[in-house]
């Protein structure tokens, strides 16, 4: 894999978990999290149009980053299945943003080390913003996973639902020292949701057979949708600008 996949992969991840979590504005539970949710989306969003800039000259192609983002079929985004996980309830919403941020923290953090200066300049920023996601979303598993007999209940049906997408996290990435090893920081990741859960009266379950196939290009039904309503203004207005 080149350093160009390696690097689009990641801002597909970040873009497709950027648009899930902004579909809450207008829509979250309380205030606080009608600012806060947007505002995670937008950290995820400007970490993505960074990291497509860069894939598209690494590409060498002529494609800019809405070229990248807009005009690519489901088939050609190579996402986590995590991140394209519909938002369901609030549990799902957040029980996802901490399962992303847990590994991307770590995985910024070692990127600050990375051979490749463009790739430290946004492992610099995210690593930031992945810190701040870890907090807010461990914080809601916890209230909500030690919270009402009902909330509780959410919460382990949040875990049941989704950690069965984690295994992808460390699947092996682009062969460059310009990016880490992705294998090497499931401990941390694993150390870090268990203490989350422990507050949660939680449990990490072990999964059998876990769900891949988004660094394939192989998507689930919900990612179509998502990406004809993400895309759909840019098709329509070719070239337009704000």
């Amino acid at each position: 894999m080149s350093l160009f996949e390696g690097v689009l992969e990641l801002a597909d991840d970040h873009l497709v978990l950027g648009h899930r979590i902004s579909e809450w504005c207008g829509h979250a539970p309380m205030l606080e999290e009608d600012l806060a949710l947007p505002n995670m989306a937008l950290d995820l969003i400007g970490t993505a149009r960074s990291l497509y800039e860069y894939a598209g000259k690494l590409e060498g192609a002529g494609r800019d980053e809405d070229d990248l983002a807009y005009l690519r079929g489901e088939r050609e985004y190579r996402n986590l299945l995590l991140c394209e996980r519909p938002n369901e309830d609030f549990a799902h919403t957040v029980l996802r943003q901490l399962y992303f941020a847990a590994f991307m923290q770590p995985y910024w953090q070692a990127a600050l080390k990375s051979s490749d200066e463009v790739i430290v300049g946004i492992a610099g920023k995210a690593v930031k913003e992945m810190a701040y996601h870890i907090r807010h979303a461990g914080e809601w598993v916890i209230r909500l996973g030690d919270g009402t007999e009902d909330s509780a209940q959410r919460m382990k049906n949040a875990v049941e639902a989704l950690h069965l997408y984690t295994g992808e996290l460390f699947e092996p990435g682009a062969e460059t020292h310009a990016l880490p090893d992705r294998t090497a920081l499931q401990p941390t990741w694993e150390a870090t949701i268990d203490r989350v859960f422990d507050d949660a009266m939680l449990s990490r379950p072990v999964v059998q057979y876990p769900q891949t196939g988004g660094r394939k290009g192989v998507h689930g039904e919900g990612l179509g949708h998502m990406l004809a309503v993400m895309q759909s203004v840019h098709r329509a207005h070719p070239g337009a600008t704000w």
